[in-house]
């Protein structure tokens, strides 16, 4: 994916306010299952925010999404470092998330939290 390919598909997500289906096509056919993971989340309302992390909700966990890095395995062994427009579902849910005002704020923090799981 080139920077203008994703820089499109936010632009036209945030010009939008909503997820049109030809942005989420778009989503889609530039990052596979990734980007449809990532709507998946979205829609179920996955993505949180707390005071001091961004959280994606998964089936199996909870991933820590910071400065555009993520927690998870994908990230740490599937993904390029040195490639910005590799990202796992989880950061590209966050984005997502950030352009519709879908995120889900908690005003707690996610430190605490953990230590209820």
């Amino acid at each position: 994916m080139s920077d203008e390919e994703g820089a499109d598909w936010r632009a036209a997500l945030e010009d939008a306010g909503r997820l049109t289906a030809s942005v989420a096509e778009t989503i889609v056919s530039i990052h596979g299952d990734r980007g449809l993971r990532a709507i998946e989340a979205v829609a179920e309302h996955r993505v949180k925010q707390y005071r001091d992390f961004t959280v994606v909700v998964g089936y199996d966990d909870e991933y820590v999404v910071e400065d555009g890095g993520c927690t998870c395995k994908d990230s740490s062994y599937n993904l390029d470092p040195e490639d910005p427009d590799q990202r796992c579902w989880h950061v590209l849910a966050v984005d997502i998330a950030e352009a519709l005002d879908e995120v889900d704020h908690h005003d707690m923090w996610y430190s605490e939290v953990r230590e209820f799981l």
